[in-house]
């Protein structure tokens, strides 16, 4: 297998890997991959060079952009997509008990769920936390944390 297709696989698994987690951590790394992979297509016995082209570019990505997702994140009207979420009331889909994970569903949104209680199937819960994937819920009614 040439160079530029495991480039290309690597970065599509990890382009892939951030739209699950919805960080940004990943995103940068995969489209240095993906620009390692157009590096190895010119230069393709040139290893190290494919390499340092994907990495600086991941960290000239990642150092560009924090300084405008920070300005971003401090402008008036911004409001975090995880602060959305807590307080929210939705419904267990599939049942949850402690250190088993169940499916919840909030507004039009399902989610992975954990609780410190057992919840059965239809029971109606609040959001409490969020993780990147995963709520933390309560038996709605509860006393919040």
């Amino acid at each position: 297998m040439d160079w530029w297709a495991i480039w290309l696989i690597v970065g599509g698994v990890l382009l892939i890997a951030e739209m699950l987690t919805l960080t940004f951590y990943l995103l940068w790394l995969g489209t240095g991959a993906v620009i390692a992979a157009v590096v190895a297509l010119i230069f393709p016995e040139l290893y190290l060079v494919q390499a340092l082209s994907g990495g600086v570019a991941a960290l000239a990505f990642t150092l560009f952009t924090k300084s405008i997702t920070r300005r971003f994140k401090q402008s008036s009207g911004y409001r975090d997509a995880i602060h959305e979420l807590v307080g929210k009331q939705g419904v267990v889909v599939e049942a949850i008990s402690p250190g088993n994970p169940g499916i919840v569903r909030v507004g039009n949104e399902t989610w992975s769920a954990i609780s410190i209680d057992v919840l059965l199937k239809d029971d109606e819960v609040r959001v409490i936390s969020r993780g990147t994937t995963v709520l933390e819920v309560q038996k709605w009614g509860g006393s919040p944390e």
